[in-house]
């Protein structure tokens, strides 16, 4: 087991305050690997001191500046890029190559978008005789995910360097590794001390220190839908920026006019992707109802044809659920949906039967789903597809718009304009049309309850900016 009970603070590692520590715990294995140090808020309280110190300066950095620290992280990222995958794949369970071609690339990624941001991005404009110019939110806390740990802490480092903001990052303690092999990146390239501290924790402890800190100008939180709430309570007292990315339950919305064979796979394999760890994954499967029986077959298919297991082997589709916590929730929300009377028709409880160990689920299928049932409200952030049968096309849309949640949704059409047509009519920050994949430089955030503000692309960069008019700052001398 090796032991990483040091944080990065002010440009070094430094011993934690206190003496508590928490195991690391891979999820194939069901066995502890790394330890590591949980911060306290006096941990906290040095990290942002730092962070403030570094801001003087760092807030004046010239553009040249900016981009050559983001190319030098970049550099190093690259450099790393393997031991980031390897660290993602062994924390949250991720097939190593999916953790390669998607996870370690997201986050190189970001950083390399929003650097093309930075070299063009125009931080004044002029106004009549103002000019009304963007500078830098402060010192910024980062409260960052387990189920996607580098594409989140880089969509939220990169533009934070980017605008010349200061940090404290807490990384997920449930996949910390790899975040700790990413400040070992930042340390690399040169980042002057101050600028980037990490602190790992816990949330009632080390986030709720950074929510609540005086001198924390803005939090930047991925995560559950409930836990955002408490963060945004937190930080309600100091009045600073809640930047929130939430939950979700997204509706794939497959039309008449589609080819139900191909929308049906495509959806059902991103449904079950990252063993539905994504808060954008499309869990809810609108078909027609004279579909639905056609659309199962497909569905059924595609869970059989899924290889569940060791995250190392060659061939797996999917590995396990990051912990033992998500396994028993996913495990009772399964049970749930057949106790609500949804039609099981793949998977269902239980592991595997090739596994007897390791947080594995079983890609599970349900029909007859009813928009209020638990299935279909709840996230459940696991690989379970809930298809839900509808009348018409105005249906679909209430259906689709029935949720609390807001984030991504997904429409399919032979038609392209009838596809934009419902992509329009649909309440969620990100509609994919025709199983268009995500775009790095276009904004990612949701409506309602799945958050506000936006990540990626000049998008991301504009939320850690505040904006000053200069009035008369173009007027003729007196």
């Amino acid at each position: 087991m090796k032991d990483h009970l040091q944080f990065y603070i002010d440009g070094a590692w430094v011993p934690a305050s206190g003496g508590r520590t928490l195991e690391v715990v891979n999820p194939a294995t069901e066995e502890a690997y790394a330890r590591i140090a949980l911060g306290e808020t006096a941990d906290v309280d040095k990290a942002v001191a730092a962070a403030k110190r570094a801001f003087g300066r760092f807030a004046h950095a010239s553009r040249k500046e900016r981009v050559e620290l983001l190319e030098s992280v970049i550099a190093v990222y690259k450099k790393r890029y393997d031991d980031i995958a390897e660290a993602i794949s062994d924390e949250m369970g991720a097939p190593i190559s999916f953790a390669r071609q998607a996870q370690a690339a997201a986050g190189l990624g970001h950083l390399s978008e929003v650097l093309r941001v930075l070299r063009d991005y125009e931080f004044d404009e002029v106004v009549n005789e103002t000019v009304v110019t963007r500078e830098p939110v402060g010192v910024c806390g980062f409260i960052t995910p387990w189920n996607w740990p580098l594409n989140q802490i880089a969509c939220k480092v990169g533009p934070a360097l980017a605008a010349g903001c200061t940090m404290v990052i807490k990384p997920s303690e449930v996949a910390p590794i790899s975040g700790i092999v990413f400040t070992e990146v930042m340390h690399e390239a040169g980042v002057p001390a101050g600028i980037y501290n990490m602190v790992n924790g816990d949330g009632p402890t080390v986030g709720q220190a950074l929510a609540t800190h005086p001198d924390i100008d803005m939090v930047s939180f991925t995560g559950s839908t409930r836990a955002g709430i408490a963060v945004a309570r937190a930080a309600a007292d100091t009045v600073k920026r809640v930047a929130q990315e939430l939950g979700g339950k997204s509706p794939n919305i497959i039309l008449p006019d589609a080819d139900i064979v191909r929308a049906v796979t495509h959806g059902t394999r991103q449904c079950f992707s990252n063993s539905g760890q994504s808060c954008n994954a499309p869990t809810r499967m609108l078909v027609p109802a004279d579909w639905q029986e056609e659309a199962i077959a497909v569905a059924r298919e595609v869970a059989a044809a899924t290889v569940v297991g060791d995250p190392r082997a060659e061939g797996t589709t999917i590995g396990p659920v990051v912990s033992k916590v998500q396994f028993d929730r996913i495990q009772r929300l399964i049970e749930q949906g057949i106790a609500e009377g949804a039609r099981l028709v793949a998977g269902g409880p239980g592991r595997p039967e090739h596994l007897n160990r390791g947080y594995y689920i079983r890609p599970t299928v349900f029909a007859d789903v009813r928009n209020d049932m638990t299935i279909a409200r709840e996230e459940i952030f696991g690989p379970v597809l809930s298809i839900l049968p509808y009348r018409d096309e105005e249906e679909a849309i209430a259906i689709a718009n029935d949720t609390v949640y807001g984030l991504s949704s997904y429409v399919t059409s032979g038609d392209l304009d009838h596809a934009r047509a419902v992509a329009r009519r649909i309440r969620a920050g990100m509609v994919h049309i025709n199983g268009s994949p995500g775009d790095l430089a276009a904004p990612f955030g949701g409506y309602k309850q799945s958050g506000n503000g936006r990540e990626w692309g000049r998008y991301g960069l504009e939320d850690f900016l505040e904006v000053k008019s200069m009035f008369g700052y173009n007027a003729r001398s007196a």
